[in-house]
């Protein structure tokens, strides 16, 4: 699944990526979570369109969405005929521009937080996604889309089970015109990414509070320093280790 990610690229470098005319101006966003204001891409009028909606999908059926579930993720396996997904998948599917996203790997315990992204460029990229407008009994209407996923390939699979659909840039024309590409067709696209592709890297688990937002969120966790002290002379010093503790010091214990 994709439950938070980054846009950290600026502007400029996403327009280019993503070849839009807007010129929107927008600061980077380290924790972006669900219910938030996201950048999507779709086409309009044959022309690809910047446009905000709010994460997590409203289907247009739906009466009363504080009642309903939020939609954030769409599974590349039934977006074709789930009744949540369908309609989008044949006439509004989109790209949203991200630079990375976060994984969380369940330790039994506790879970282990990851930041994830292209392992060469570190730049922005596309999520495959899905956009709906749910319209009120008023006739207020609200923009919202949910990110596609699929199974993790082997490098994110150790990590979660699930991953968000990457499309490369030479397929954003295929993926958006739904007026002439069909669903069965651009459901092809929805694949994992090349192992080769990505990097993953533990992180803080700062990004667990949506409120935290800095560029702190995205900071390799230190790796523990690799011991160079032979095995053989490892071993007695631990024995003598245990021995000076079991010796009295004339302290109380605290355990």
């Amino acid at each position: 699944m994709c439950g938070r990610y980054v846009i950290i690229s600026s502007p400029a470098a996403i327009r280019a990526l993503f070849g839009y005319p807007e010129q929107p101006n927008f600061p980077a966003r380290y924790n972006v979570a669900p219910t938030q204001p996201v950048p999507i891409v779709r086409l309009h009028e044959g022309k690809r369109q910047f446009v905000l909606m709010r994460w997590g999908l409203i289907p247009s059926w739906v009466k009363d969405p504080k009642g309903f579930s939020l939609l954030i993720n769409a599974r590349a396996e039934s977006v074709i005929d789930k009744p949540a997904f369908r309609n989008a998948m044949r006439r509004r599917r989109c790209l949203i521009p991200a630079d990375g996203f976060y994984e969380w790997k369940d330790l039994g315990g506790r879970k282990q937080p990851y930041f994830i992204r292209l392992k060469e460029s570190g730049g922005p990229f596309a999520f495959a996604g899905l956009w709906e407008t749910w319209t009120g009994p008023n006739g207020e209407e609200l923009d919202t889309a949910a990110i596609v996923t699929t199974t993790a390939n082997r490098t994110l699979s150790a990590i979660h089970r699930r991953m968000p659909v990457i499309l490369q840039p030479d397929t954003f024309d295929l993926w958006l015109d739904t007026a002439h590409v069909d669903p069965q067709t651009a459901a092809a696209l929805l694949v994992p990414s090349r192992d080769d592709v990505l990097e993953a890297y533990e992180i803080s688990p700062a990004v667990n509070r949506v409120a935290n937002d800095s560029e702190a969120l995205i900071t390799p966790l230190p790796q523990p320093a690799a011991s160079h002290e032979p095995p053989s002379a490892a071993l007695p010093a631990k024995k003598a280790a245990r021995k000076v503790a079991k010796e009295p010091d004339g302290q109380a214990s605290l355990f």
